[in-house]
């Protein structure tokens, strides 16, 4: 199985919180694999920057040499771009970065590992996972 860290997973990651950090490592080792969709990485860097979080940043780099980063292609693009054409007329749009995640993972076969279930629960075919709120802390 391939997991993909929303943007709030990765900040626990970063911060040591909720014993997600260590659920990671338990799926890595268990052979599940761990990635970072390129917009939770433009996401996280933004914020690290703009914040001059530098050790913060230098944390977050390391953690994206280990766990790589998943590039959009063409096809996360034209799933995106049914997702929002399904969500718009609903009147229940998601911030495009946070679709642009989600149509990664549907087209990919990831399952999305996210504290913000309820905002991700609206996308069909996209498998949902809360690593925080299994460890028992729902910060």
């Amino acid at each position: 199985m391939t997991y993909a860290l929303d943007t709030n997973t990765i900040s626990y990651i970063l911060r040591g919180e909720g014993g997600v950090k260590q659920r990671w490592r338990q799926e890595e080792s268990s052979g599940n694999r761990t990635v970072i969709p390129l917009m939770a990485y433009y996401e996280v860097r933004r914020g690290l920057l703009a914040n001059g979080a530098t050790t913060k940043m230098n944390s977050f780099e390391d953690l994206c040499a280990v766990l790589g980063i998943s590039e959009l292609t063409i096809s996360d693009m034209k799933t995106a771009s049914a997702i929002y054409a399904k969500l718009k007329p609903q009147g229940n749009l998601i911030d495009d970065s946070d679709i642009l995640i989600a149509a990664q993972c549907v087209e990919k076969g990831y399952t999305l590992v996210t504290n913000n279930e309820r905002h991700f629960e609206r996308i069909d075919g996209l498998q949902l996972v809360n690593w925080l709120l299994e460890a028992g802390d729902d910060t």
